[in-house]
């Protein structure tokens, strides 16, 4: 695993063995980060990002890499957030971003009371955990963290839909590659929407 474009371009990444992460994989991360700069590489400098669910970190550290100006790492897991540290040490990144070792309810809270607004939110939870893509999601059409230049996205299985809607926050694009799919999810109505 590395990180596919920007300042740390090709620099490794660590992962954890026998837990229950599963690394957004280098080629679905390029696609993602293709598809948000479309051929502009500058597209996210100053950006604000949510990497849910981070595992070894790997989305919000290519965003750093790319020009994100903060990323905030929600993580529970005791070992992902040692392996999230370690990654960030080892490419030398000591600001720009905030790791939360906490479950998501408090992490929420926190990053409301301190008005964060993101512009991407990426969550990629471990794919057996259907209902916590709908918690997540909701959570976040009910939320300040999303506004309405905030793009969403959810890594989860071809043989699982998360869903279209949740109040506000609608899917607008869904990209398959391979068993793996992003869902793109915007506010607005389904006139407002498109990429």
């Amino acid at each position: 695993m590395r990180v596919i474009g920007g300042k740390y371009r090709s620099r490794p990444l660590r992962s954890l063995r026998g837990m229950d992460v599963r690394p957004t994989s280098d080629r679905l991360r390029e696609t993602l980060f293709n598809v948000l700069t479309a051929g502009n590489p500058s597209a996210l400098e100053g950006s604000v990002w949510l990497d849910l669910f981070a595992g070894t970190g790997a989305v919000g550290i290519e965003a750093l890499s790319r020009g994100a100006k903060e990323v905030y790492f929600v993580e529970s897991a005791a070992p992902a957030v040692e392996v999230i540290r370690g990654n960030l040490q080892s490419l030398g990144i000591v600001d720009g971003f905030k790791l939360l070792p906490e479950e998501l309810p408090r992490a929420f809270w926190r990053m409301e009371r301190q008005r964060v607004a993101a512009d991407v939110v990426f969550l990629d939870p471990p794919y057996r955990l259907k209902d916590v893509y709908t918690n997540t999601l909701r959570a976040l059409a009910d939320s300040s963290l999303v506004w309405a230049m905030s793009v969403v996205i959810a890594e989860h299985e071809k043989k699982f839909d998360p869903n279209e809607e949740f109040g506000p926050l609608r899917r607008f694009r869904r990209l398959v590659q391979g068993s793996t799919v992003l869902s793109f999810y915007r506010l607005g109505s389904a006139t407002d929407l498109r990429i």
